[in-house]
C-alpha cells in the first residue's frame, strides 16, 4: 500500500499568516493622552479602543468593560467635558484631548460631590457600573446647565431645563445597572443638581450685592431735582 501523498506545499510568500502574526505587522502609533490632568506617552496599535488603552496600557482599571459594544455605559468617560463611551472610540483619535476618568473625579477622603451623593444615597450595589454612572451623571448635568433639551423635555424652547424624574431617566438611559439601583442613582443626581442650583443662585445674589455696594460708594446717583 502506497504512502499518502503529502499535500502540495505553498510557497512561503503565499502562506496565510496567523492572526497574531498579522497583528505584529501593523505599525504602532505614538500618541500622548491627557488623562485626569496627567500626560501619558504610549505606542498603541491604531485599532486600540480608548477603553483598552486606559485599562491595558495605562492600567487605569476604574473605567469598566461591560458589553464592549456601547450599549451598557460602564465605560463612560468625559472627553473635553462631554460623556463618551470609550469602547466605541479609538485612542489615536484623542491626542491632545482632555480625558477625565473616575480616577480623576476624587479619591478616598476627598470625594467629588457626585461620588459623595452616590455614597449617601446608596446609589450602587455591586459597583461595576458605578464609575460609568458617575461620569455620565456629571456630563449630563453639564448638558442640563447648557440648556440642551432631551426627548423628555416638555418645553424645548426654554433655556432652563427642569430636572424631573423623566428627564433624569431619559438622559441616563444609556447607563445600565444590573442591580437596578436606578431610584437611588436618580436621587443622588438630584441632590447634586439642587446643590449646584443653590450655589449658582447664591453666587448671583453675592454678585448683585457687590454691584449695589459699588454703586452706592462710587457710582453717580441721580436724585430728585
Amino acid at each position: 500500500m502506497s504512502e499518502p501523498e503529502e499535500p502540495e506545499t505553498r510557497d512561503q510568500g503565499t502562506r496565510d499568516r496567523a492572526p497574531h502574526e498579522q497583528d505584529r505587522a501593523v505599525p504602532l502609533s505614538a500618541i500622548t493622552l491627557t488623562v485626569s490632568g496627567r500626560s501619558w506617552h504610549l505606542e498603541v496599535d491604531p485599532r486600540t479602543s480608548l477603553l483598552d488603552a486606559l485599562r491595558e496600557h495605562l492600567r487605569l482599571s476604574g473605567t469598566k468593560k461591560g458589553c464592549d459594544h456601547g450599549q451598557c455605559g460602564a465605560c463612560t468617560v468625559l472627553i473635553n467635558g462631554r460623556r463618551v463611551n470609550s469602547c466605541l472610540t479609538l485612542a489615536v483619535m484623542h491626542q491632545d484631548d482632555d480625558i477625565m476618568t473616575i480616577e480623576g473625579m476624587g479619591k478616598p477622603g476627598e470625594l467629588s460631590p457626585m461620588q459623595a451623593a452616590f455614597v449617601a444615597r446608596d446609589g450602587f450595589q455591586c459597583g461595576y457600573c458605578t464609575p460609568g454612572q458617575i461620569c455620565s451623571a456629571v456630563g449630563m448635568l453639564r448638558e442640563v446647565a447648557a440648556g440642551w433639551p432631551s426627548h423628555a423635555t416638555a418645553d424645548v424652547s426654554s433655556s432652563r431645563v427642569e430636572l424631573t424624574d423623566e428627564e433624569i431617566r431619559e438622559r441616563m438611559s444609556g447607563n445600565i445597572c444590573r442591580c437596578a439601583a436606578y431610584p437611588n442613582i436618580a436621587s443622588a443626581i438630584r441632590d447634586v443638581a439642587h446643590a449646584q442650583d443653590h450655589a449658582k443662585d447664591h453666587a448671583q445674589d453675592d454678585a448683585q450685592d457687590v454691584a449695589h455696594a459699588r454703586g452706592g460708594r462710587g457710582g453717580r446717583r441721580e436724585g430728585p431735582r
